[in-house]
C-alpha cells in the first residue's frame, strides 16, 4: 500500500496522488509490493535498497544521516495472534526535503490517529515534529502493552495458584519473551532518541530536521517516557521470571511430596507382606500347626506395621 496525505491551507489532511505529492507531503507505506517500492525510489531521492532494508524485519533501531534526506528506524509494538503474545516490529522513516515517509511491514497502531488526523497538533509539513510525535505514540503504546502484560500476568498467576496447568505456563512464557523483545526494542529506540537529540547542534541534518524549542522540548518528553517504559519492562521481566522460578520450585516440592506419600505407601504394604513371607516359607515356624498362630502372625504384622507407621510419621513422610 502506498498512500499519500498532506494539510491544506484550511488544515484538513487530504489523501493526493504519490507521484503528484507536493512539498510537506506525508508517503504511508505499508507492506508495498515491488511496483510500489519502484514508484517509491522514482518519486524520491532514496535507493530502493533502503526501502527494502527498513522491511526487515530484523532491521535494528538507527539513524543515518546522507546527503539528501535522514534514515530512521524505530521498534514499534506489535500484538500477534493471541493476546499472550507481543512482538516489536521496525518502522522505517525518511526525511528528505520534500516528504516525510514511514514504511512498515505491516500494520500497526502508532500510525493511526495521524491517518485520521485525531492527533491535533499534527502537521505533515512539521516533519521534525512528525518524527517525535511518531516516537511519543510509539512509547505511548509500550506502555499500554506493558500494562496488558501485567494484567495478564496476574491473570496466568491467579490461575497457577489453582491449578497448576501447562497451557498457563506455556502463556507465561509467551509473555517472558514479549518483555525481551521489548527490552531490547525499548533501549534500541532510547539510543536512536538520544543520537537525535545530539544531533540538534550538528549542521548536516539542519536543512532536513530542524529543531525548534518546542521539538526539543516534545523529544526530550518522550527520552524520559521511553525510560519509564524501559524500567517498567524489566521490573516486569524480573517479576515474571520470579514468578516462573517460584512455581516451578513449588511443583518440584510437590512432586517430592507425592513421592514420600508413595514410598511410605509402598513401605507400609512391605512391612505385613514381610511378615507373612516368613510364615509361608517350607521349614518349621513357631505356632506351626496351631490355630492361635494365624491370629498371633496377623498381630505380629498389625503391630510391625504401626510401628513403620508412626516411624514414617515421626520423620514427616506421612
Amino acid at each position: 500500500m502506498l498512500i499519500a496525505y498532506k494539510h491544506d491551507e484550511d488544515q484538513i489532511l487530504q489523501e493526493v496522488v504519490p507521484e503528484a505529492a507536493e512539498k510537506g507531503s506525508w508517503l504511508d507505506v505499508v507492506h508495498p509490493t515491488e511496483e510500489e517500492l519502484v514508484r517509491l525510489a522514482k518519486i524520491t531521492p532514496i535507493p530502493i535498497e533502503d526501502f527494502r532494508s527498513a522491511l526487515d524485519p530484523e532491521e535494528r533501531s538507527h539513524v543515518e544521516l546522507e546527503d539528501d534526506y535522514i534514515f530512521v528506524v524505530i521498534n514499534t509494538p506489535v500484538v500477534r495472534e493471541t493476546e499472550d503474545s507481543y512482538d516489536a516490529l521496525p518502522l522505517g522513516i525518511f526525511i528528505t526535503e520534500k516528504h516525510f515517509i514511514t514504511v512498515g511491514l505491516e500494520e500497526n497502531n502508532v500510525l493511526a490517529p495521524f491517518r485520521g488526523n485525531t492527533y491535533s497538533t499534527f502537521r505533515t509539513y512539521k516533519k521534525t515534529r512528525f518524527l517525535f510525535q511518531l516516537m511519543n505514540r510509539t512509547a505511548t503504546l509500550f506502555l499500554q502493552a506493558l500494562g496488558k502484560i501485567n494484567k495478564r500476568t496476574d491473570v496466568i498467576e491467579a490461575r497457577l495458584r489453582e491449578t497448576a496447568e501447562n497451557k498457563e505456563f506455556f502463556q507465561l512464557l509467551e509473555l517472558s519473551k514479549s518483555l525481551t523483545y521489548f527490552t531490547s526494542a525499548l533501549k534500541a529506540n532510547g539510543v536512536v532518541m538520544e543520537r537525535l537529540l545530539r544531533l540538534r547542534n550538528n549542521v548536516q541534518p539542519r536543512p532536513l530536521l530542524k529543531m525548534y524549542e518546542e521539538d526539543e522540548d516534545l523529544l526530550e518528553d518522550v527520552i524520559i517516557e521511553n525510560k519509564q517504559a524501559i524500567e517498567m519492562v524489566q521490573m516486569y521481566s524480573q517479576n515474571s521470571n520470579s514468578m516462573m522460578d517460584t512455581f516451578a520450585s513449588i511443583i518440584s516440592n510437590n512432586l517430592s511430596q507425592v513421592m514420600k506419600l508413595l514410598t511410605s505407601v509402598t513401605i507400609l504394604l512391605a512391612v505385613p507382606t514381610a511378615v507373612f513371607s516368613l510364615w509361608g516359607i517350607n521349614t518349621g515356624v513357631p505356632w506351626e500347626g496351631q490355630m492361635i498362630g494365624f491370629w498371633d502372625v496377623l498381630g505380629i504384622a498389625f503391630v510391625s506395621t504401626v510401628v513403620a507407621l508412626f516411624i514414617l510419621w515421626r520423620r514427616h513422610y506421612l
